[in-house]
């Protein structure tokens, strides 16, 4: 069976948005440096699983609603532990918290990072 192993996002400030992360979900710093394509990525997550956040220089203001547009992101989905813990963390960290909800078989929320990237946050127990 395949699984997914990254993905990659444009962010202003990969070292700032990577430590914000761990923050938030308890993750580390896998690999920082030099893209291949230019610019610098940061390498944040589990031993299993990592978000890349990557710059080239100063990055356009894309559209409002990615989700919107062929090939746009809607948002990275987070399993956490403990979904009341993990928001007064990001409530704490500044963030505003939005779309609250329970649903089958978990809980969840939503949040959008300072460079309006969307995360869901969902907890399954």
């Amino acid at each position: 069976m395949s699984k997914l192993e990254h993905v990659n996002v444009t962010v202003s400030d990969p070292q700032k948005t990577a430590e914000l992360l761990c923050e938030l979900f308890g993750w580390k710093i896998r690999w920082a440096g030099n893209s291949s394509l230019g610019g610098n990525t940061v390498h944040v997550g589990g031993e299993d699983d990592y978000v890349a956040v990557y710059t080239y220089g100063n990055p356009d203001n894309g559209p409002q609603n990615t989700g919107r547009f062929k090939g746009g992101l809607n948002h990275i989905g987070v399993v956490v532990e403990d979904l009341n813990e993990t928001e007064q963390r990001i409530l704490n960290a500044g963030f505003k918290t939005h779309s609250h909800g329970d649903y089958e078989p978990g809980r969840r929320f939503y949040f959008n990072d300072a460079d309006d990237i969307e995360f869901e946050v969902v907890c399954y127990n």
